[in-house]
């Protein structure tokens, strides 16, 4: 039987060793390597790929390696099920033998040939099969590039392993012969290829459900005979195999004659499938072959029928279709189209394929990603007019969906789609145009919310949206609203209590229950932007916050957006102490906050940025000589080449290469600005007084010039408040239902939401004051701050365990303060937007209230203590549920809190607003956790005192972990703050600093950071730079368009870490370098150097390495990467050392040159070897299998 699980697990690695060793096949084959060049450079004139040479060639390494493992699957999947007769890698009982014997006999036969030959042997018998010949036809990626003679020995042996017991590790014999399993490898086999095309199976209840709705009431109103399906987006197959089924039972019943072959040609001729993905095709295609085989009773595919399968690989948004309906003429233009055409296209076949409108019922789950590829973002652009800012993909695909089908006339109905796709549409802005322009026009049946269903693996918030090509033909449309979610994982995920109410009911014209509400809506409704599909007491609660506005926020606000957009993050965010460690000059960085660091009515956190302007917002002009200028100058190209709006870049638009993407010059708004969380699980408002930046996470309202601090205040306390969080989730983009974006599943309250600036303009505002609720709130939120930014930074004083203590106290009073004052404010506003008419405010002075003390939080635990709700909010936020009013409040404020239990009890919208999706959470990191987090900075800060990085001659010094023990353990006052650290008293302070700092250095050398296939990326990065030195000397032309050098990925870096400190970029913004496998003799700790050194500093500092390593009898093959990691330094010192240096009065780019040149014929290598050194492989402890 077939493993899974374990199969993909195994499987994806291999696939990993496939692509390395396709890597070094192409590079070795100059001939083949010239060619997708060529290729490729067609791809970019066709405007098929915007990629770099080096990222297309990887991604299509991807779909070939793919192919290579995936095709022997197919074989091996053959072989076990006994449906082909030659055996080649292995097999139950005595096929293993049978295969070894056959192998044996070939190369007798054969002997100069490879391994590959031998696996490439099985491919051509498919081929010279009917039933299997689409699966390994000359479109087949693997005949792209071929794998090495050893690579093929490997996926051999890879076939062929056995257990402890001499059973073959991997078995595929089923008597069902059911391929369910390929869909977890479509799924997984490939983390790149998951992510580029946001791979994702489809579950068989949702298909079953969606061919329901569209395939069944398509089939009652016109004949079975002609009756055509397509799924545009067909992945693996799961809607084509569904379809099949449904054919083959229709076909037998209207003809129950007609002999099996008949039934699946007519089944088969019926059922069309495209995907952009070629690996995704070829599985979709054995798929259908093994059920056309299943209803054929055959055991043997040499005795089976020619099984034409219609199911293709392409881009299904392209315009293929025949007869001049959509051509690609005018939107790729400059070369031929087959120059561009990838070898798995077959052009004829897709343009038959995608003609539009002949289809009776399309169905599918497209791809919920945005299009990355900036070519192909603006292709889809001018082909869907339902494209709109940054749309997603399932914009175009809806509008193709109905393209495809049938449209109505007189002599045929219209056809059906059915579709479940990403609800962003809904309510994020690029939304707008297909819901207000292109579905009007649509016969629109039927919406089903699925954003509280459990779906496996769509950690993405669904709909699904079934109805007709034609004009809508009812005033009305049926739609399936959420309650509320899931309120667990099923063990079975198509009888979850949300989604088993959604199948029993879906028919019904209304229903109501605890999970759903059917319901009948006027059309009108579904042609407005944004859609909400709450039920319940939603549109009752969200009718009233309406009917109470006095005046939209944004009649009163001069703007709503973001502040500014860098354009590039990696370059322009610093970390703590980075100006400082690289010479950066401070008055060019201001204190960026992110939409993560917004929370409970302070910033949580600032990031030293890259800010060139000044107070106006006016640029600056930037000295290329100061450290800012350096810095960026090994960005300049990456910077230069960033797209304008024009569709230009900066170099060709004449725009300076280090200047913000965008910043609004605000002219005529207030100073202050309240900011907010782009992306949140509740809604969080700060204001700020000046003299910050803020990232697009963390959006800004600007009031108009003149606005009084009074003003701000009230916004700050009505949009803080819990009507205001109910009114914005109705009205915004949930992220995540669980499974995705950081939230739980069953837990509604922990689940992101987008929050927009266009949204916020239409929050309705009410004639009351919230302004002494926003005063309080901020604040109380500003003493905390002043507290923690004493005690913790070490602002005040050396950190001691009393002071933390003390401060610990005085902060959790003030939050317990700010809670209750929170609970005011929401109780006010209920009244203020007429939730409720009585008043429930509070009229002393507030008692403390601690997190679970608060009514809605009683009210849960009472229905928690009453087995009738399951809640992580209390474990979560680490409070205690508590079933009582606590009785050491005031009593005129524990009857307060009663009436309003009362209120919860009784009140169905009280009862709606008072729930944890709408109450601040107050959550924040534990007090233990942010003082480790404090400590940890302030003892960084002091080790990289210049006193330990330089010797008493004012050389750069490296130090080991050790050695530096040793020094910190003279210095009392820093010795004793590692012991709080630390958590206990004299530690070891060799452990406690290797734990400190190991995550706090990266590697001298780029082969000692990034893995051997991302230094590619390297070495384009340091050709850009060659070419940036050679502009400056006037050798090459300022204006000449140079090429973009690949941005760097996690997958790219050899430790986390790494990837952590340089970002996407390879900027360097650690504190400390290590030098691997260069120790001092003796000593086992970490070897570390200073970050802040310069390049003249670091270049010694490695040299002197590699003196001390000699004089303690280093081998040379130890010094290799030492001499060249002079080499990389020595292209900044001689860019900017080429002078004499004060300190050593010599010329240091003149004297690293001659260095270097010693030092590499010292070791005896060339440069190539030098550029060609990699780490030794990690050896691993894996006990290896026979």
């Amino acid at each position: 039987m077939i493993n899974a699980a374990a199969l993909t697990e195994d499987a994806k690695r291999l696939v990993l060793e496939v692509e390395d060793d396709l890597r070094a096949v192409l590079a070795a084959d100059a001939t083949r390597d010239d060619r997708w060049r060529h290729f490729h450079a067609a791809m970019s004139n066709g405007r098929r790929t915007s990629q770099d040479y080096a990222s297309w060639r990887d991604e299509r390494l991807t779909q070939v390696a793919v192919s290579w493992v995936l095709t022997t699957v197919f074989v091996r999947f053959l072989e076990d099920n006994r449906l082909v007769e030659p055996v080649w890698f292995t097999g139950p009982d005595q096929r293993q033998q049978q295969a070894v014997d056959a192998e044996s006999q070939f190369f007798r036969d054969h002997p100069l040939l490879t391994a590959r030959e031998w696996i490439l042997q099985s491919f051509e018998h498919l081929g010279g099969l009917p039933a299997t010949a689409q699966l390994v036809d000359e479109r087949a990626p693997f005949r792209e590039v071929p794998v090495s003679g050893k690579m093929a020995e490997r996926i051999i042996a890879f076939w062929r392993e056995t257990d402890d017991d001499g059973r073959s590790v991997r078995l595929f014999d089923d008597g069902e012969l059911s391929t369910r399993f390929l869909g977890d490898l479509y799924q997984d086999l490939s983390q790149h290829a998951r992510e580029t095309y946001a791979l994702l199976q489809t579950p068989e209840f949702v298909e079953e459900f969606i061919l329901e709705q569209t395939m069944e009431p398509a089939l009652d109103e016109r004949p079975l005979s002609g009756f055509k399906l397509i799924d545009p987006t067909c992945g693996s197959g799961h809607f084509l195999l569904g379809a099949f089924g449904r054919l083959v039972t229709r076909h037998r019943q209207e003809d129950p004659e007609a002999p099996a072959a008949v039934i699946v040609e007519r089944a088969l001729d019926a059922v069309y499938g495209v995907d952009i993905n070629a690996f995704a095709v070829a599985i979709a295609r054995f798929r259908l072959v093994i059920a056309a085989l299943r209803v054929l009773g055959e055991r043997c595919l040499h005795s089976a029928p020619d099984l034409t399968v219609h199911v293709a690989a392409g881009d299904s948004l392209l315009p293929w279709g025949e007869g001049g309906q959509f051509t690609l003429d005018g939107f790729m233009p400059g070369t031929d189209r087959d120059e561009y055409t990838p070898s798995e296209e077959d052009r004829s076949q897709l343009a038959r394929i995608l003609t539009p409108g002949q289809y009776d019922a399309v169905v599918g789950n497209p791809p919920y990603i945005t299009v990355k590829d900036a070519g192909m973002n603006q292709l889809y652009r001018k082909l869907y007019s339902t494209t709109h800012r940054k749309y997603q993909l399932t914009v175009p695909f809806m509008e193709r969906f109905f393209k495809l089908a049938k449209p109505f006339d007189a002599g045929s109905p219209a056809g059906w789609t059915g579709q479940i796709t990403s609800n962003a549409f809904m309510k994020r802005e690029f939304g707008t145009k297909l819901i207000e322009q292109f579905l009007p026009t649509k016969d629109l049946r039927l919406v089903v919310d699925t954003s509280g269903a459990y779906i496996p693996g769509h950690g993405t918030p669904t709909v699904i949206i079934v109805g007709r090509n034609a004009v809508p033909e009812r005033g009305e449309v049926r739609a399936v609203l959420g309650t509320r979610g899931e309120p667990g994982q099923p063990p079975e995920p198509s009888q979850g209590l949300v989604w088993s109410s959604i199948r029993e009911h879906v028919e019904e014209l209304s229903y109501e229950d605890e999970y759903i509400s059917v319901r009948t809506i006027p059309r009108e409704h579904f042609a407005a932007h944004p859609w909400s599909l709450s039920g319940g007491a939603a549109p009752e609660a969200a009718q009233r916050i309406d009917r109470a506005k006095s005046k939209a926020l944004g009649d009163t606000t001069y703007r709503i957006g973001v502040f500014g957009i860098m354009g590039s993050d990696d370059a322009m965010m610093l970390a703590t102490g980075v100006a400082d460690r690289y010479g950066l000059e401070k008055d060019w960085v201001d204190g960026l906050i992110i939409g993560e660091k917004v929370r409970d009515f302070h910033f949580t956190e600032t990031i030293p940025t890259w800010f060139p302007y000044d107070q106006r917002h006016q640029l600056r002009a930037l000295d290329l000589n100061s450290g800012w200028g350096r810095r960026l100058w090994g960005l300049r190209t990456e910077l230069g080449n960033r797209a304008t709006f024009g569709r230009g870049t900066y170099f060709s638009d004449g725009r300076p290469f280090y200047e913000w993407h965008q910043l609004p010059v605000d002219q005529g708004a207030s100073e202050l600005t309240i900011s907010f969380a782009f992306v949140a699980t509740h809604n969080h408002f700060v204001l700020d007084r000046g003299g910050k930046v803020f990232k697009q996470s963390a959006p800004v309202i600007k009031l108009p010039e003149g606005a009084t601090e009074a003003e701000h205040l009230n916004l700050l306390g009505v949009l803080n408040s819990s009507v205001a969080c109910f009114w914005l989730k109705q009205n915004s983009h949930n992220k995540n239902t669980g499974t995705g974006g950081g939230g739980m599943v069953d837990q509604p309250w922990s689940w992101n939401y987008e929050f927009t600036g266009t949204t916020l303009q239409d929050f309705p505002l009410v004639a009351a004051d919230f302004t002494d609720f926003g005063r309080t709130l901020d604040t109380l939120a500003r003493e905390r701050a002043e507290i923690e930014g004493g005690v913790l930074s070490g602002r005040d004083s050396v950190p001691s365990r009393v002071a933390l203590i003390d401060a610990e106290h005085r902060v959790a009073h003030l939050r317990n303060v700010a809670i209750a004052v929170q609970e005011e404010l929401d109780w006010f506003a209920y009244a203020a937007y007429g939730i409720t008419d009585e008043e429930l405010t509070y009229r002393g002075e507030v008692p403390e209230v601690r997190l679970g003390e608060r009514a809605l939080e009683i009210a849960l635990a009472r229905r928690m203590e009453a087995g009738g709700e399951t809640t992580a909010w209390f474990k979560y936020h680490r409070s205690t549920a508590v079933t009582e009013i606590p009785a050491h409040w005031p009593e005129d404020y524990r009857a307060l809190v009663q009436r309003r239990l009362d209120l919860i009890e009784s009140d169905r919208m009280i009862n709606l607003l008072e729930r944890p999706e709408y109450k601040r959470r107050w959550a924040e990191d534990p007090w233990e956790t942010r003082v480790d987090r404090a400590l940890r900075t302030w003892l960084l800060d002091r080790l990289e005192d210049r006193g330990f990085w330089f010797d008493r001659q004012a050389r750069p010094a490296t130090r080991s972990v050790a050695q530096l023990a040793d020094l910190v353990g003279r210095d009392a006052e820093l010795r004793g703050v590692v012991d709080l650290w630390a958590g206990g008293t004299d530690v070891d302070l060799t452990a406690a600093l290797t734990k400190l700092l190991t995550t706090e250095a990266v590697p001298y050398l780029a082969a000692w950071r990034l893995k051997p296939k991302a230094m590619d990326k390297f070495r384009a990065w340091q050709r850009t730079w060659e070419l940036q030195r050679a502009q400056d000397a006037g050798e090459l032309d300022r204006k000449a368009v140079s090429p973009v050098p690949p941005k760097y990925t996690s997958a790219d870096f050899l430790k986390g870490h790494y990837m952590a400190l340089r970002g996407k970029l390879d900027v360097p913004k650690e504190r400390f370098i290590h030098y691997p496998e260069a120790g001092v003799a003796g000593d086992g700790t970490l070897l570390l150097g200073w970050a802040g050194w310069n390049h003249v500093e670091q270049y010694l500092a490695l040299a002197m390495t590699m003196d001390r390593m000699v004089q303690d009898g280093a081998e040379d093959e130890k010094l290799v990467p030492l001499v060249a990691g002079l080499g990389e330094l020595l292209f900044w010192v001689e860019q900017w050392h080429d002078e004499v240096d004060p300190t050593y009065n010599v010329n240091m780019a003149e004297y690293a040159r001659t260095e270097y040149d010693q030092r590499r014929a010292q070791i005896g290598r060339s440069e190539q070897d030098l550029l060609d050194w990699r780490p030794p492989a990690a050896t691993r402890g894996r006990k290896a299998r026979r």
